[in-house]
């Protein structure tokens, strides 16, 4: 297997990915959810049929919150994104939701038979005709409509700091990456310098987050996915897979470059091969756990889960098709 013969494919299959996705955040952009913009997230679950979405918005339009974004989900679910809300707006526009549904009340009720769940009722009284009279309070008439499932509200200037910071976090990261790498790989000057190792790594953890933001950029253009905390954590945690993948490749290759007699790019491809095995079995075994969690795993956590994938899948692809090709690409231009 020579993967460095190849490189020119390599480095074309990552060009056009890394097109793909800044044509997709250019053309797109990334949908910021309520954690970057301030605002208030509403996700509620109805145990009776779902009204319609027009029903629903002049329900809660009635209180005057103004623009209200609804979002149906599944077949009974609905999420509300609204400007930021206070503790007595949230239970206001619950208790809305939940009167627009309820069944009207009525002190007398005739019919034949009641059907009560396979529960049993005390019957109050008999009339001269034979008629059994229950009394039924209005807890036992209601049963509860619908549940909240989550309530999110953030200010407007917290949202700002958050956005600020995740961005702040990013470049630190990578930074401090640089340098590691610089550092670790200082007496390997030859025939590359140490700190075009850490470029190199740079270029491929940021083909990596590249591809995540391009495909979420797909993702709250068609499906409404929005971008939060949990996001930045998990592309922070791709950052480190990836990382951690390449500098075992690099590691290899600065072993093998003082006892080798090849040329640099047939010892890059040795250490690739020799590698090889080890980042693919990794990866696999850490895309299993994750896959069980994006399919089984609730959806609270579904997005964060798929950004991991998906980086995952990508970090595991740069770190053998894209940084250690580049190095050698790299080597050869430098020689001309």
């Amino acid at each position: 297997m020579n993967i460095i013969s190849k490189t020119n494919l390599w480095l074309s299959i990552s060009a056009a990915l890394m097109i793909a996705s800044i044509v997709c955040l250019a053309v797109f952009g990334l949908k910021l959810g309520i954690d970057f913009t301030g605002g208030s997230l509403l996700e509620i679950n109805y145990n009776v049929d779902r009204p319609q979405v027009s029903e629903i918005r002049q329900t809660v339009d009635e209180l005057g919150l103004g623009t209200v974004n609804i979002q149906p989900i599944g077949e009974y679910g609905a999420i509300f994104r609204l400007k930021d809300v206070n503790e007595q707006q949230h239970q206001d526009i619950l208790n809305a939701l939940r009167t627009a549904v309820q069944p009207a009340e009525t002190e007398d009720v005739q019919a034949e038979e009641i059907n009560v769940n396979d529960k049993t009722i005390v019957i109050d009284d008999v009339d001269a005709s034979g008629t059994a009279i229950v009394n039924l309070s209005a807890d036992d008439s209601k049963k509860e409509v619908l549940e909240e499932l989550r309530f999110d509200s953030v200010g407007a200037s917290i949202g700002q700091e958050l956005k600020e910071k995740s961005f702040y976090a990013a470049i630190i990261v990578l930074i401090l990456i640089v340098a590691y790498i610089a550092y670790s790989f200082k007496k390997v000057s030859k025939p590359v310098a140490s700190w075009k190792y850490g470029i190199a790594a740079i270029v491929a953890l940021f083909h990596d987050v590249l591809i995540v933001l391009g495909v979420f950029a797909l993702l709250g253009k068609y499906m409404g996915v929005e971008i939060d905390t949990a996001f930045v954590a998990a592309v922070l945690t791709v950052l480190g897979y990836s990382v951690n993948d390449t500098i075992v490749v690099f590691d290899r290759i600065r072993e093998n470059l003082p006892k080798s007699e090849k040329d640099f790019a047939g010892t890059v491809n040795d250490s690739l091969i020799q590698t090889f095995g080890r980042s693919i079995n990794t990866s696999f075994t850490t895309l299993l756990v994750l896959l069980a969690l994006l399919f089984w795993g609730g959806s609270t956590i579904h997005y964060f889960v798929l950004a991991l994938v998906i980086g995952i899948a990508s970090g595991t692809y740069s770190s053998i098709f894209l940084a250690s090709p580049l190095l050698v690409a790299w080597e050869k231009w430098s020689r001309k």
